[in-house]
This record gives C-alpha cells, sequence and structure tokens, in this order.
C-alpha cells in the first residue's frame, strides 16, 4: 500500500491502454505485474536477444522498465485528462542484472500538479532469490493528453 488516492478512478483502465500502445515494451516482452495509486511494477522475462556480451540483461533494458514504472507510478495520481513525460532520471547500476526475470519498481515519493518524484528499483530474480540490481530517481511532468497522439498510438 502507497498510502496515495488516485484522482481518476478509471486510472488503471487507461494505465493498461496506454501501456499496450508502448511498442517498446511489446519488443522486449515486458509486462504490467502491480498497479497501485502511486507504485507500478513491471516484469521483464529473460530472453537472449535482451543480454550483453557477458550474459547478464543490458543496462538498456534495466533503464527502460524502470523509467517506464515510475513514468506509470506517477500517472496513477494524474487527473484523467492528463498523461506524463520523463523530465529526467538517474539510475545507478549496483550489480550484474543477472536471473531468470527483473521486475521494476516505480513508487512516487511526491506528487505534484506538475512535476512528480518517483523512487525507482530493479530488483533481479535468479533461482528464485531477489537481488537489487539498480537504484534510481526520478521527475515526471504532467502534460495535458493530446488527442492527435492518443488516436495515433
Amino acid at each position: 500500500m502507497t498510502g496515495f488516492t488516485a484522482r481518476d478512478p478509471d486510472y488503471e483502465a487507461k494505465l493498461r491502454a496506454s501501456f499496450s500502445r508502448m511498442r517498446v515494451m511489446e519488443l522486449i516482452g515486458a509486462r504490467l505485474a502491480r498497479i497501485e495509486p502511486g507504485l507500478v511494477e513491471i516484469e521483464l522475462p529473460f530472453r537472449e536477444d535482451l543480454m550483453q556480451q557477458h550474459g547478464f540483461f543490458h543496462a538498456g533494458m534495466s533503464s527502460t522498465i524502470a523509467d517506464t514504472a515510475g513514468g506509470y507510478a506517477s500517472f496513477t495520481l494524474n487527473p484523467g485528462d492528463t498523461s506524463v513525460l520523463t523530465v529526467e532520471f538517474k539510475l545507478n547500476l549496483l550489480a550484474p542484472a543477472d536471473g531468470e526475470r527483473l521486475v521494476a519498481a516505480g513508487r512516487v515519493i511526491k506528487p505534484g500538479r506538475t512535476l512528480t518524484i518517483c523512487d525507482l528499483e530493479v530488483t533481479a530474480y535468479k533461482d528464485g532469490q531477489p537481488k537489487l540490481v539498480a537504484k534510481g530517481l526520478q521527475t515526471m511532468m504532467c502534460v495535458k493528453d493530446r488527442p492527435d497522439i492518443l488516436a495515433a498510438g
């Protein structure tokens, strides 16, 4: 439980619809694992083509799912006629991302009318054991929906 309350009662359906339009998530095989106000988790199963030369998940995969999880965590607290854009994020890689799957968690730390700050974590699961492999901080911007962009997606 995050202690936050969604401003839009349809936030989960809108989040799922938005996620389904993100072709990069489909491309890498990522899926939504958990959604609640102020918290989103995204799971990425192991695939050979997502690995770097040493057999670990590529840092780009960790970054992609972390950024997306934080963005959607922010999105859960936005008014219904808005979306989000990343302003900035920093991700520290703490250990090689070695395992059968990665789970990125985005948690809102400080919601705001325009800018929201999120905590990012990426955990690798190997033989059922979790290991924190990346930790970050993100700033998201709330933007008004643009029907022309939504229709194209």
